[in-house]
């Protein structure tokens, strides 16, 4: 799902994907990261559009997107939209959709269930904690769903979002994300 060029982890390597690609505007290590902090834990909306520039220019740089793509956040646990009063993800996506000429296609990803907090946790516990979390309500048959989050760790939120939107009939999903784990 990274270009050819990118390195791997060794367990991502032998990891089956369920969205085909993604594409991340830097990785998740300082000074950038601030950028990230500054959203979630200083609740300062005024990153969401710089964050959104910065996954455009990587968008560009990157590959064309596939014509008539839905664009969809993943959803925010109860927990964290009561801490925080905002999804992050929702708020980048709101601020891509017009970078990029697109609608986002609110709610299209629902929660089936609240998930452990993956802060902390190591691989095998995200991925667990991860698994049967989302669905999807919205017809995406057929369609291309681009998927914004804010930080891409592990994959596990990733994969369990783009194998809810596969189920339901989405020809492909490609993550974007301000930021990945290197």
């Amino acid at each position: 799902a990274q270009r050819p060029d990118t390195p791997h982890c060794a367990a991502c390597l032998g990891t089956p994907w369920a969205f085909s690609r993604t594409v991340a505007a830097f990785d998740y290590a300082p000074p950038a990261d601030t950028l990230i902090l500054m959203l979630k834990t200083r609740l300062r909306l005024s990153m969401a559009p710089v964050l959104a520039r910065l996954i455009a220019a990587a968008v560009a740089r990157d590959a064309p997107l596939p014509d008539g793509a839905l664009l969809a956040a993943i959803p925010a646990s109860r927990a964290s939209l009561r801490q925080r009063g905002m999804n992050p993800a929702a708020e980048i996506a709101r601020s891509l959709a017009a970078e990029l000429n697109l609608q986002v296609a609110r709610g299209l990803l629902r929660r089936r269930r609240e998930a452990p907090r993956q802060t902390g946790q190591g691989r095998r516990a995200r991925r667990l904690g991860a698994q049967n979390v989302f669905y999807c309500v919205g017809d995406v048959r057929g369609r291309h769903v681009l998927v914004v989050d804010d930080v891409m760790t592990t994959g596990s939120t990733a994969n369990d979002a783009a194998s809810a939107l596969l189920a339901a009939g989405a020809a492909s999903v490609t993550m974007l994300v301000a930021a990945r784990t290197p």
